[in-house]
């Protein structure tokens, strides 16, 4: 198996599109023709992971963060990241990392740590734009639902939880066949006029160039007529933060009390209790205070993130209880949820899980 088929895998889920434009997902160091003989996963990318790698015989580790987020000037191992690229480099070990795209992925980071915490009717705090395109094409009545098919098959026609939506009206289409044309239909020189059908669908960004193959592999006519068009509709299963309900309330010391022992923290810095149930919990794996806003919009009682600075916790007003768990902390189950993606489908070499914690912070 090759490095770019495990990374295949990985991105059927969490698809390089839905990373923020700050991140620098995807393959950082290595090739994608490489052969994979072992897979380490780990949240993130140090010098003992390499290590760890090599002693395992894995030549491909898989981070949750990007070991690069900008242009490196020098490579002389002048500090750790320039040490562990190095080390990675001369070892031939590739690393991969899958960051805010498996954050913002329907059952990714956010939703890992919803399950941990049960709750139930998920869904993105802020869902993302920009990730939709309508294709519109035109083809004759007789190859219509063949065309139509294999575009659902590379997978168009996608509105959350509904499978192959279309939008089909018919009409005329006219067109004239000069010079070296092969028309499938009318003649040389001749204005022809056809019946067509005009198929509108849903296409993601990531899947439009192979909707199209597929398209037009499966149209008759020697030049396909067809538009795309970007659309601001929301891709409302993928973004930003989660929020969700708990099976029943819970009094706030017994629910703060469980998330310490739900998530495995040594340490939970919170805001002034409200003395209320708690219900509605909103949640942000990794550094999540950009969408307070957002949680206190969608009435949580709880919001469960990292990296709050000690300003950031007067902005929540008593409107809601901030639960600031660590950045660690909140992403340690990535390792879990990466291994789950990659074991359902790879059972020819070995998946590992990193037995190193990178946790720089530490608690007394």
């Amino acid at each position: 198996m090759k490095i770019s088929e495990v990374i295949q895998i990985i991105e059927e889920i969490a698809p390089l599109s839905y990373q923020e434009s700050y991140d620098n997902s995807g393959l950082i160091v290595g090739k994608y023709n490489g052969k994979v003989t072992g897979v380490l996963i780990c949240l993130d990318s140090t010098e003992e992971i390499v290590d760890e790698a090599i002693a395992n015989n894995c030549n491909l580790i898989i981070a949750h963060h990007p070991i690069l987020f900008s242009g490196l000037k020098r490579l002389n191992g002048s500090n750790y990241i320039e040490k562990t690229i190095l080390k990675a480099i001369k070892n031939d070990v590739a690393i991969y990392a899958a960051h805010t795209n498996l954050d913002n992925a329907y059952n990714g980071v956010n939703y890992k740590i919803a399950e941990k915490l049960g709750l139930k009717n998920c869904k993105p705090l802020v869902p993302k734009k920009e990730l939709l395109n309508k294709l519109v094409v035109f083809c004759p009545i007789t190859h219509f639902k063949q065309v139509k098919n294999a575009m659902f098959g590379a997978g168009a026609g996608t509105i959350g939880d509904y499978k192959e939506c279309s939008f089909n009206s018919i009409g005329e289409g006219t067109f004239k066949p000069e010079g070296t044309a092969k028309p499938f239909v009318g003649t040389k020189n001749e204005l022809h006029t056809e019946k067509e059908v005009r198929v509108e669908m849903i296409v993601q960004s990531h899947l439009l160039s192979k909707v199209l193959s597929a398209m037009i592999d499966t149209h008759p006519y020697e030049e396909v007529a067809y538009d795309i068009f970007r659309i601001e509709n929301r891709l409302e299963n993928v973004g930003s933060g989660l929020v969700g309900e708990l099976e029943d309330e819970i009094d706030e010391i017994p629910f703060l009390e469980n998330l310490k022992t739900d998530l495995k923290t040594d340490c939970i810095r919170y805001t002034n209790l409200l003395n209320k149930k708690v219900k509605k919990v909103a949640l942000c794996g990794g550094a999540g205070s950009f969408l307070l806003s957002d949680a206190i919009r969608a009435s949580a009682d709880v919001f469960i993130t990292g990296d709050f600075k000690y300003h950031q916790f007067f902005d929540a007003e008593n409107k809601i209880i901030i639960a600031d768990i660590g950045h660690y902390e909140s992403e340690q189950f990535t390792k879990e949820l990466i291994y789950d993606i990659l074991t359902k489908k790879i059972t020819n070499f070995a998946v590992r899980l990193s037995e190193i914690n990178t946790n720089p912070i530490n608690y007394l």
